[in-house]
């Protein structure tokens, strides 16, 4: 079933949902069958929220004629060792209704038959063939941590190689720092190139469009390594984007962590997984394998 124009697609595995962690370690411990056997004999026994749980809530509770959002299970499960999963998903009262069971193959094909937005999984070989064939995809990093918002859904992006291309993070990669500076600054009125997050912050500040600015159930957040002046060229092509960011950090190569913690983000996506581990340690988080320091 095709979605309709304006909605927002969120495709998510069970361990981005659900901590599968005990499971997971029968698995790599004692093999699939014992694997299985674990999963039919606890069946009734509901499933703690995994780090992907709030944003996939939050996103569900926006779902409306008005801003139609669904929400996709992709798991590496057979549809019998997932029955546990959707009974978690019934008692949590998630609102997911379709899913693709893979049974140990790859998920990543069915992220463009299901037409997401954005895909969340704990496989980097899933996230990273997603990203591959041009979709936003993160691999989720362990946390135990949730300091998100309440009510409202809030989500935090690194700039470089995530909303924008990497392009100008190759430049600081290989010239160093005053060479980067100089380019932004020459560039500061040419726009950047799309990064694999585009489209899905697009996408997302659709749905925020059809609520008032003020008191939006939707907050975005850049956080970035980035400082002035080389911010210049970010605003610059935001707004020739024609899309809004709420808050924007611009730290200078501080740590993102303690903002993220104070900005309350349901999930935070950054291309370097050092960035990532900080991260999780506060919030929610999930690495993009993209761009130059990921190959």
């Amino acid at each position: 079933m095709s979605k309709t124009k304006n909605s927002l697609v969120i495709a998510v595995s069970s361990r981005a949902l659900f901590n599968l962690d005990e499971s997971h370690r029968i698995y790599e411990e004692f093999g699939v069958e014992a694997y299985a056997k674990h999963q039919q004999e606890n069946e009734e026994v509901i499933l703690e929220p995994g780090v992907g749980f709030s944003l996939v809530k939050k996103f569900l509770s926006l779902n409306s004629n008005k801003t139609p959002i669904d929400v996709i299970l992709l798991s590496r499960n057979s549809a019998d060792t997932g029955l546990r999963i959707f009974n978690s998903i019934e008692y949590y009262g998630l609102n997911i209704t379709r899913a693709a069971f893979t049974r140990g193959e790859s998920t990543h094909p069915f992220v463009g038959s299901f037409e997401a937005d954005l895909f969340l999984s704990s496989n980097h070989n899933d996230v990273q063939k997603a990203l591959d064939m041009g979709y936003a995809a993160a691999s989720i990093v362990n946390s135990s941590t949730q300091n998100s918002h309440e009510t409202q859904l809030r989500i935090a992006f690194d700039g470089d190689a995530v909303i924008f291309s990497d392009d100008s993070e190759r430049v600081f990669q290989e010239k160093g720092l005053i060479e980067f500076e100089k380019s932004e600054k020459e560039n500061a009125n040419k726009t950047m190139k799309a990064g694999p997050f585009q489209a899905f912050l697009k996408s997302l500040h659709k749905i925020q469009a059809n609520f008032p600015e003020k008191d939006n159930p939707i907050r975005t957040a850049l956080v970035t390594a980035r400082s002035a002046p080389t911010h210049k060229r970010v605003i610059h092509t935001m707004r020739e984007w024609g899309i809004r960011i709420d808050e924007s950090f611009f730290l200078g190569g501080l740590d993102k962590g303690k903002f993220l913690k104070e900005f309350g983000a349901d999930i935070f996506f950054d291309d370097q997984r050092q960035n990532c581990e900080s991260a999780s340690k506060f919030v929610p988080t999930g690495h993009v394998p993209s761009g130059v320091k990921n190959q």
